[in-house]
């Protein structure tokens, strides 16, 4: 049985629909797949059971990324192509069955996706993590039976990145004596690009407790996202990815769409700013306006609370 699976583009939409591959790795047994995917995901596909070949989809001009996928796949009879893409591509390959996502109901992701499949509930999304990043995992982070508290602190528009004062904060009243995660290491996972805008959190962590996984592959940060304590971080890739791994995620929310994509899992919760969306987006059209920051509203306080809550459920 030969599959297609074309997913989302970005890192946390992809996230997303790795629920749906993992109910078809499980449920046909037999399949090989081929999976196409954007450049910037396409780590977390590496390490798929029996994955005949991955498709990196690089964005090209009058879409031409398109016509590339339809040529390396034009010579095969699949048996199944899933495309969350919604792409016309998956209408003019030979296949016995096709699956196509129809776009958003307003639930959330998960519960989209799982439709395609007509899965309800739908399947939780899983990573795959290969030996070689597991390894390098153990290196980075000896298990000496210190907890680690890991934090992702960038975003990709700056309005939705709670300040980085907050972060160092919440580290400060997290890990002090008494405190839930008392003397933990604090892992920093970013982008290389976003050091710039987290380097004052950096800075407060002593050497011998900060952790930086910063610029590394997905690969990597998945497997150290799975030996944390606690993740907690803006809305993101970072986030899905963390929740998708089964480790208790908080995530942090102010102009985005909880419902829609909210950190999926038992082991997940949510803080946010006190404002509705319509408020906070208000903001930006203020006269003089220059992207200011719609997470300031949610306090250090709240979202300790948040996570303090989440260690005892989990516990």
């Amino acid at each position: 049985m030969k599959i297609l699976f074309i997913t989302a583009n970005r890192v946390g939409d992809a996230v997303l629909t790795t629920g749906l591959l993992a109910w078809m790795v499980e449920h046909y047994p037999g399949a090989r797949f081929t999976i196409a995917c954007g450049p910037y995901g396409k780590d977390l596909f590496v390490a798929t059971p029996r994955l005949d070949k991955l498709i990196v989809m690089k964005k090209k001009k009058f879409n031409g990324h398109w016509l590339d996928l339809w040529k390396q796949c034009i010579g095969t009879e699949w048996d199944l192509i899933v495309d969350i893409r919604n792409s016309i591509v998956s209408r003019l390959l030979r296949a016995k069955k096709r699956a196509i996502h129809k776009g958003s109901s307003g639930a959330h992701k998960v519960v989209d996706n799982g439709a395609v499949l007509g899965l309800n509930p739908p399947p939780d999304p899983h990573i795959w993590i290969t030996p070689e990043a597991t390894r390098e995992a153990s290196r980075l982070l000896p298990d000496d039976g210190t907890p680690i508290l890991a934090l992702g602190p960038a975003a990709n528009w700056p309005p939705k990145q709670w300040p980085v004062g907050y972060f160092i904060e919440f580290v400060r009243m997290m890990t002090a004596e008494g405190a839930p995660l008392a003397h933990a290491r604090v892992m920093i996972l970013a982008d290389a690009h976003e050091r710039s805008q987290i380097e004052p959190l950096l800075q407060s962590i002593p050497e011998g407790r900060r952790i930086e996984i910063i610029g590394r592959d997905l690969q990597t940060a998945a497997a150290c996202l799975k030996r944390a304590r606690l993740y907690v971080g803006n809305d993101s890739g970072l986030m899905h990815m963390s929740a998708a791994l089964g480790t208790p995620t908080l995530g942090l929310f102010g102009p985005g769409y909880p419902d829609v994509y909210g950190p999926w899992g038992k082991n997940c919760a949510l803080a946010r700013t006190p404002e509705t969306r319509a408020q906070l987006i208000a903001k930006l059209a203020h006269p003089g306006a220059r992207e200011p920051n719609l997470m300031d509203t949610l306090t250090v306080e709240n979202a300790v609370a948040a996570a303090k809550a989440l260690l005892a459920r989990t516990a």
